[in-house]
């Protein structure tokens, strides 16, 4: 925020003294100065606040984006090593149980990470 921008207390009674020493016949200038004032720094502050709220929904789409393609690969991986301890072992199923716990602990570690991260925003 410049400090020509800075709306306070002070603004208002500079316009005010102004006014005083001016008089009446220039009240429109200085009403119409300290409107514009004011405009400059809603604007500015909506633009602050679009500007945000897309990043916010950036940061969360891409979010969305990369756990689904976590998902896809834990899948494809998850397949295989399905397959080939059952299929190369008489008992496999310890390890396709361990193989699962560890693809699922994965996604449910980066979900719980892309949650915390959208919290933080």
């Amino acid at each position: 925020m410049s400090r020509e921008d800075d709306l306070g207390r002070g603004d208002i009674e500079a316009a005010l003294a102004a006014r005083r020493e001016l008089g009446a016949r220039y009240d429109a200038e200085l009403v119409d100065g300290f409107a514009e004032r004011i405009e400059r720094a809603v604007e500015r502050r909506v633009s602050d606040e679009v500007a945000l709220r897309q990043r916010r929904t950036a940061g969360a789409d891409g979010g969305r984006l990369r756990q689904f393609v976590l998902g896809v690969i834990s899948l494809g991986v998850g397949v295989p090593v399905t397959i080939v301890p059952m299929v190369a072992t008489d008992n496999g199923l310890p390890a396709v149980a361990v193989a699962w716990l560890g693809i699922a602990a994965v996604n449910a570690a980066h979900a719980s990470a892309m949650n915390g991260r959208r919290d933080r925003d």
